[in-house]
């Protein structure tokens, strides 16, 4: 692993730390039986798969710097700004950690 990758995956790591907690409270918004499962799992550290492709789902459904203007649509709101270099990051995390993504 090059210099270059290692920044990358501690950038990547960094992304994910700011965002799970962000999707793990909506997620308890929505499903609390749900959340608890991938709280506790995230708390581990194991990731089933099925928890790893509804992060990666979340967080491409929630980008929030499109370049859309207002009039353009569409207008994710959140209580996270979320880019779509955010999304990459998140979905490289997964994939470095054996996830379809």
């Amino acid at each position: 692993m090059t210099a270059h990758d290692q920044e990358a995956s501690r950038t990547d790591q960094r992304v994910v730390n700011r965002l799970v907690p962000v999707w793990l409270q909506e997620m308890e918004r929505h499903d609390a039986d749900a959340a608890r499962r991938a709280h506790s799992c995230w708390d581990d550290g194991t990731l089933p798969e099925d928890i790893a492709r509804d992060l990666a789902i979340w967080v491409t459904a929630r980008v929030t710097d499109t370049g859309f203007n207002e009039e353009e649509g569409p207008d994710v709101t959140g209580p996270a700004r979320i880019t779509p270099a955010d999304k990459e990051s998140v979905h490289r995390w997964l994939a470095e950690r054996g996830h379809r993504v």
